[in-house]
C-alpha cells in the first residue's frame, strides 16, 4: 500500500538550476488553520496560489480543535460598546507573556522591540482579517461574549470577555468548530481558484538570484515536484510535536507527544535552518494534559476540559497536588515539577480518580474528556470496587507503560495517602472552598468544569465529595502538547529572518511553525488562531508586494 505522506529527506536547498515542473505567484505549504487563511488572502489580491499539503486531507490540527479564536478589538465588541483598547490590549499579553520583565510604566511594557512589534501585529491585523474571511464566506463566526481569558481575573485584563468567536455552524458546546473552519475554509479555496495538492511533502527550498523561488516536494507516490514561486513561499506546516529528537532537545521538560496532527514533525524547523535562519521561543509549546495511554497516537485530543465534580488528581505518593481545573496550559506545567533532591520528576504521572457519581452525570466525549459515555473508547479507563481495588489496578497499569515513564510505580503508603487526600478534598468540597488549591476560584475554571449534576444550594459547582463506596475510576494522566510553538523568527510581515536579522527574500512563515512572541503563555481560548490569522493576512499581503521573480519552468 502507497503511504499517504512521503518520508523526510534533506533539508538541504535543491539545485537552481533545473526547471519547475508548475509555478503561481505565492507558495503556501501547509493546509491546515494557518495555510488555508494565507491562501485565501493571497488569492484575494489577485495572486496565483498553489496550496502544498504534506497529508492526503486538508485540515491539520484544525480537524481537532474547537477552533475559538481570540481577536482583540473585534467587530461584536466594537458594536456592543465594549472597550478593547490597544494598550490595554498590550499590558495583558506582556504582563502574561514575559511576566520575569514587565514593566507597567515602560512604553514596551517591558518586551523587546521583536516581542512588541508581534503583539501588536496581532491588535492591528486580527480583527480586519477575521472581517474579510467572514464577508467572503470562508469563515462565518458567532461571538461568544460570556466566555472569559483565560487570566480574566488579573488587573491587567482590561476586557476580560468578548474576545472569543467560533465558526458559526459549531455545536453549542463549541467541541466540533475545527471540523466547520476547515470545510468552509476549504470551500472558499477550491471556489477561488486556490491550486490545492494534498500529499504533497515540502523537502526543501529552491534558492535562485540570492531569493527563494520554489520548493521541491515529494509526493506520496514517490514523485518529485519541483514548484516555483515568483514571489514568495509561506509555511505553515505547524510544530514539531512530533519529532522526538526536536521535541526532546528543544523543550523545557520531558513533554510527551501530543495532539497536533501527525504530521507536524518540525519539517520548517529544518528547512529554515538549512538557509540560515535564526530560531527562537524553541523551548516553549502549547500544552496540555494527555492520557499517557493515548499519548502519541493520531486520533488523541488533549484534555481541554477535566470534567467530574466528585473527581481529583493525585501522584504516585497518594497526595493531591494540583487544582484540576485549571486552563489546560496552565494545569500541564505540574507534571513537570523537578524535585532535586531525588533527580526525579515525580509528578510526571498523576491518576485522575472519580467515583460513579462523576461517571453518571459528568461523561462526555468532546474536549479530550476522560470520562467518557458507554460505547466511546474507555480503554484508558482503569476500575475497582473499593479503593484497594483500585490501587492495585493503577499500579498493574502503571507497571504495563513503565518504559515510557522511567518506571513510575505508587508508592508503598500510596493508598492510606490516598484515603486521607479523599477526606480532606471531600472537606473542601462540603464547604465549598478548595484552601489547598483554589480550585473553583475563577471564572474560566468554571468554564472547564465540564457537565456536572445540580446540586441546590451549592457555592462551588466544581467540587462534590467522593462517594464512601465505590466502583470507583482511574485513568493515568501526563502533560503534552497540543503543538510546540517555536522555531524560525519573523518579522511582524511573517518574513523569516537570517543570523544577522534581515530577512530572506522570498521565504515566510506563519502560525506554529515558526517562533511565537507569547512566551511559555496561553491568554485565552483561541490565543493560537486568533494571531495565526492575523498573521496570515499580514504574510499574505507582504509576500503580494514581493517583486516578482523570473523562474525557468519545464
Amino acid at each position: 500500500m502507497t503511504p499517504s505522506v512521503a518520508p523526510r529527506e534533506t533539508a538541504r536547498p535543491a539545485s537552481p538550476d533545473l526547471p519547475f515542473d508548475v509555478e503561481a505567484d505565492v507558495v503556501v505549504v501547509g493546509g491546515g488553520g494557518g495555510g488555508l487563511p494565507t491562501a485565501l488572502f493571497a488569492r484575494w489580491l489577485g495572486d496565483e496560489v498553489i496550496l502544498l499539503e504534506k497529508a492526503a486531507e486538508l485540515g491539520g490540527t484544525a480537524n481537532k480543535a474547537a477552533f475559538w479564536y481570540w481577536v482583540p478589538n473585534n467587530e461584536p465588541m466594537r458594536a456592543a460598546g465594549l472597550s478593547d483598547t490597544k494598550e490595554g490590549y498590550l499590558r495583558y499579553v506582556a504582563r502574561l507573556s514575559h511576566p520575569e520583565r514587565y514593566d507597567a510604566d515602560s512604553p514596551t511594557f517591558g518586551l523587546t522591540e521583536w516581542e512588541h512589534a508581534a503583539l501588536s501585529a496581532i491588535y492591528d491585523s486580527a480583527s480586519p482579517a477575521t472581517e474579510l474571511l467572514r464577508e467572503r464566506g470562508a469563515l462565518p463566526y458567532r461571538h461568544c461574549p460570556a466566555v472569559p481569558d483565560y487570566w480574566s481575573e488579573i488587573p491587567e485584563d482590561a476586557a476580560p470577555y468578548g474576545r472569543v468567536l467560533v465558526p458559526v455552524d459549531a455545536s453549542e458546546s463549541m467541541s466540533d468548530g475545527g471540523k466547520h473552519a476547515v470545510r468552509t475554509m476549504s470551500a472558499a479555496a477550491e471556489r477561488d481558484g486556490v491550486d490545492i495538492r494534498t500529499s504533497h511533502r515540502v523537502q526543501r527550498v529552491i534558492l535562485r538570484g540570492g531569493r527563494v523561488a520554489g520548493v521541491e516536494a515529494s509526493t506520496a507516490d514517490g514523485r518529485v515536484q519541483r514548484v516555483g514561486a515568483r514571489k514568495a513561499v509561506v509555511f505553515a506546516s505547524g510544530g514539531f510535536t512530533h519529532d522526538d529528537d526536536l521535541r526532546t532537545n528543544f523543550l523545557r521538560a520531558p513533554v510527551f507527544p501530543g495532539c497536533a496532527a501527525a504530521t507536524n514533525e518540525g519539517d520548517f524547523v529544518r528547512i529554515a535552518s538549512a538557509v540560515g535562519a535564526q530560531l527562537r521561543n524553541m523551548n516553549s509549546a502549547w500544552m496540555c494534559p494527555v492520557p499517557l495511554e493515548r499519548s502519541g497516537r493520531p486520533d488523541l485530543v488533549g484534555m481541554f476540559s477535566v470534567a467530574g465534580d466528585s473527581m481529583l488528581f493525585v501522584d504516585p505518593r497518594g497526595r493531591r497536588v494540583v487544582n484540576e481545573k485549571l486552563p489546560y496550559n496552565e494545569l500541564a506545567q505540574a507534571f513537570f515539577r523537578w524535585d532535586g533532591s531525588t533527580g526525579t520528576y515525580p509528578d510526571l504521572v498523576l491518576v485522575q480518580i472519580w467515583d460513579q457519581r462523576s461517571q453518571d452525570h459528568s461523561a462526555s466525549d468532546e474536549y479530550g474528556r476522560l470520562i467518557v459515555p458507554p460505547g466511546a473508547d474507555d480503554s484508558h479507563v482503569i476500575r475497582g470496587e473499593t479503593l484497594e481495588e483500585l490501587a492495585a489496578a493503577v499500579d498493574a497499569r502503571l507497571a504495563s507503560v513503565a518504559a515510557r515513564t522511567g518506571g513510575v510505580r505508587l508508592a508503598d503508603g500510596f493508598l492510606p495517602t490516598l484515603q486521607d487526600s479523599i477526606a480532606r478534598f471531600n472537606g473542601f468540597a462540603t464547604s465549598g472552598r478548595d484552601e489547598d488549591f483554589g480550585r473553583g476560584g475563577t471564572p474560566i475554571q468554571m468554564i472547564f468544569n465540564g457537565p456536572v449534576k445540580e446540586e441546590p444550594g451549592r457555592t462551588n459547582p466544581t467540587m462534590w465529595p467522593l462517594a464512601d463506596t465505590g466502583p470507583y475510576y482511574a485513568a493515568l494522566v501526563t502533560g503534552g502538547t497540543l503543538d510546540t510553538k517555536g522555531g524560525p523568527r519573523t518579522t511582524p510581515d511573517g518574513q523569516v529572518l537570517d543570523d544577522l536579522g534581515d530577512p530572506i527574500p522570498g521565504l515566510y512563515g506563519v502560525g506554529n511553525c515558526v517562533a511565537s512572541a507569547s512566551g511559555n503563555s496561553y491568554w485565552a481560548g483561541g490565543a493560537t488562531l486568533g494571531p495565526i490569522i492575523a498573521f496570515a493576512h499580514r504574510a499574505a499581503s507582504a509576500a503580494h508586494a514581493e517583486r516578482p521573480a523570473l523562474v525557468p519552468t519545464a
